[in-house]
């Protein structure tokens, strides 16, 4: 079985991580490590995810950060010290099932495909699942930049086909499908699991409704800034993106 490094960035991820890390270890594929990254939190995260280094050192580490850097730099800390095949990433959260790392390696393996993804389930702050997010069973650069179909609790992409791939900073929101970008531009297209759901993503008020202006800032400076789209493309793009937005979620 092939090593998959596990990408956990935390900031104050106190209230959620213990579930977070619980849904790593109760993982039917056993071979992975579990990189913990903190972001110099100032919260008790960190007494939590020392009790699971005692538990399982040899597979849970944590790496601290010496200043407040932003999440895509705690994941690309994350992917530089990797030592896994493969690269999969989990917010503290967020939530894996337990047969997650298991169904989608075997997909990636039978279909020799490098990066994929797969659909995830809603919940909201207390655990009850409130919705569905289905994705699309194949991607391509230009569809993505459309809609995001990848949610980063899903994602693995495999370092073997494509080297270590790294986050684009600069970006406050956003890092993630930037980086999905980068990867189907070397690749052309990816393939996802549509079913069954393998993931849980937490979801709140304050996500929905509060952050979809700063979210569509980052988007536009996704378009303009990184991917250097011209002005015209940008605003076709912009407007499917806002479209797909308002669809997006099945509740």
């Amino acid at each position: 079985m092939e090593l998959v490094s596990v990408i956990m960035p935390n900031y104050n991820g106190a209230n959620f991580i213990k579930e977070a890390i619980e849904s790593v270890l109760a993982q039917t594929y056993q071979n992975w490590e579990l990189l913990i990254v903190d972001d110099a939190s100032n919260d008790n995260s960190n007494k939590i995810i020392t009790k699971f280094i005692k538990q399982d050192s040899s597979r849970v580490r944590l790496i601290e950060l010496d200043k407040n850097s932003g999440v895509a730099v705690a994941r690309n800390k994350g992917i530089e010290i990797a030592s896994g095949r493969y690269i999969a990433f989990l917010d503290t959260d967020d939530l894996w099932l337990p047969n997650k790392l298991e169904v989608q390696l075997k997909f990636m393996r039978d279909n020799d495909l490098p990066f994929t993804y797969n659909s995830y389930d809603l919940m909201g702050d207390n655990g009850d699942k409130v919705g569905k997010f289905i994705t699309k069973p194949k991607i391509t650069y230009e569809s993505m930049l459309k809609t995001n179909s990848v949610g980063c609790l899903t994602a693995i992409y495999d370092t073997q086909k494509l080297g270590k791939v790294y986050i684009p900073t600069g970006l406050k929101r956003q890092e993630d499908y930037a980086m999905w970008l980068k990867i189907l531009k070397i690749i052309g297209q990816a393939r996802g699991l549509v079913e069954p759901s393998l993931a849980v993503y937490r979801i709140s008020n304050n996500s929905l409704s509060s952050n979809k202006f700063k979210t569509a800032l980052s988007q536009w400076n996704v378009y303009r800034n990184i991917e250097k789209l011209p002005l015209l493309k940008s605003i076709y793009c912009f407007m499917n993106y806002t479209i797909s937005g308002i669809l997006k979620y099945r509740f």
